[in-house]
This record gives structure tokens, C-alpha cells and sequence, in this order.
């Protein structure tokens, strides 16, 4: 689970209700028709820009924000030195075995391509051609969050609109003038905290996370494609650190060292 998106979008609320409370009564800003609009064209609109079964993933994308469990890159280069050196001492056929106790499904594909014989060329071009697609999946859960966040101000907008219009046709009656300019301005309120508090961050942090699943996935590659190279497993320690931050390879190296001992 991860803590931050749950932690960032509880403050967030928290914040905002705390401020609207120190400054005036938070009943009145809650209004039902205002959120009605914001919420019921955002979705309808973003119903209207994506195929059904795209919208519908979105639950599933949402899950991932919440629940997305990060493989590590310094633990993924463990178990890669872990391969090489299996594979200098016993040959690539003993990697099976050890592939199908392997839980990625990525790394075990690459695995049993190189155990099978198959091309080096050949196994980058298809391990690469898996990345595109992952990161056009990973591109279409990030659009949809990034065009709720788009159309969810347009939204509170209109709800202003249609606010003022209401307002103007009852200017008659002075006493009415406040209260229904505050319910007009609710929905750019309303539009702009689901905005900016949840649809644009959500999709910020899918982008985020795919751009470190992506790096996972290219530092398979390369080592498995180093080990089917029948490099040392050293050089292909050394090859693989660059993938890692600088101030975390201290880390990575105690990690290999009691993975030796």
C-alpha cells in the first residue's frame, strides 16, 4: 500500500476542511447540485473522450495508485548476479529451474527465451516490443486522470454559469443576491479541489510509478541479455549500478554481499 498517495490525499482534504472551518461555517460549502455537476459532467465527458472499456479500467488503474507494489532496482540486480553466477557455473539450461520459481512474469519470459536458444537480437526485440505496450497502458490510465483534471474546472465553471444565471432572474428579491452568488461560485470551488487535490496528483503519481517500472524492466534487459552474452558476472554488476542512484549503491552492495555470504 503505498502511504504517500494515501497520506497526500488525506491532508489534503483535512487541510482545506480545517481552513473552512477557522474561516467560516462548513455547511455552507456544501452544496449537492454543485457537486453533481462537477462530478457528473467530468465523468460524462471523459466517457465521451475514451473508449467504454478504457473508462472502466480506470477502477483498476486507481487500484495501482493505492495498492502498487515497487520492485526496487538494487533487489532486482541481486537476483540478476544471482542468474549470472548460476549460469557461469552450471550453463544457461540450469536457469530454468530457477526461472519458474521467479515471480515477475517480464523476467521469467526473458528467461525462458534465453534458456529456449533464442536470438539475443531477437530476445531484445521482443522484451522492448512488451516495454511500448507497457508503457502505452501505463499512458492511457495517465490521460484519463490528466483530462478529469482538465474538464472538472471547465465543469465548475459552467455550475458558476448556470449559478448566476439563476441569480439574475430573481434579482427582484435583493436577499436572494448573496446566497445564490455563494452557491454559483461552490462548483469553480468544487471544480478546482477535484482538480488539483485529486484527478491531476493521482495521475502525476501513475506517471511516476511508470517511469520506475519502465527502469526495472530496461535493467532486465540488459542483464539478461549480458547474461546470455556469457559475461562475468562482475562486469555485469558493474553494468547494471549505472541504473541505480549514486547515493543508493552502497546499499545495493551490502545487499549482494550478504546475498554472497
Amino acid at each position: 500500500m503505498d502511504i504517500a498517495t494515501i497520506v497526500g490525499l488525506i491532508s489534503g482534504f483535512i487541510f482545506i476542511i480545517w481552513g473552512i472551518f477557522i474561516s467560516g461555517d462548513i455547511g455552507s460549502f456544501i452544496d449537492i447540485p454543485s457537486i453533481l455537476i462537477v462530478l457528473g459532467g467530468t465523468l460524462a465527458s471523459t466517457l465521451i473522450s475514451y473508449p467504454i472499456k478504457s473508462f472502466l479500467g480506470t477502477f483498476r488503474v486507481v487500484k495501482n495508485a493505492f495498492l502498487h507494489k515497487e520492485i526496487s532496482p538494487d533487489s532486482v540486480i541481486v537476483e540478476i548476479i544471482q542468474l549470472a553466477n548460476v549460469a557461469r557455473k552450471e550453463g544457461l539450461l540450469s536457469l530454468e529451474e530457477f526461472g519458474e520459481k521467479i515471480d515477475d512474469e517480464f523476467l521469467k519470459k526473458g528467461i525462458m527465451l534465453i534458456v529456449d536458444g533464442t536470438d539475443p537480437e531477437l530476445v531484445r526485440n521482443i522484451l522492448e516490443t512488451e516495454l511500448v505496450f507497457l508503457e502505452e497502458r501505463h499512458t492511457e490510465g495517465q490521460s484519463i486522470f490528466e483530462t478529469m483534471g482538465s474538464f472538472a474546472p471547465a465543469y465548475g465553471m459552467l455550475g458558476t454559469l448556470i449559478g448566476l444565471i439563476n441569480m439574475l432572474q430573481k434579482l427582484d428579491d435583493p436577499s436572494n443576491i448573496g446566497p445564490n452568488m455563494a452557491v454559483a461560485l461552490l462548483t469553480t470551488f468544487y471544480g478546482s479541489f477535484f482538480a488539483n487535490v485529486v484527478f491531476l496528483p493521482t495521475a502525476n503519481k501513475l506517471k511516476i510509478r511508470s517511469k520506475r517500472e519502465v527502469l526495472v524492466k530496461e535493467l532486465m534487459v540488459e542483464g539478461l541479455l549480458s547474461i546470455q552474452a556469457g559475461e562475468n558476472p562482475r562486469i555485469i554488476e558493474e553494468k547494471l549500478k549505472t541504473f541505480v542512484p549514486p547515493e543508493l549503491r552502497d546499499d545495493y552492495k551490502g545487499q549482494l554481499e550478504s546475498e554472497e555470504a
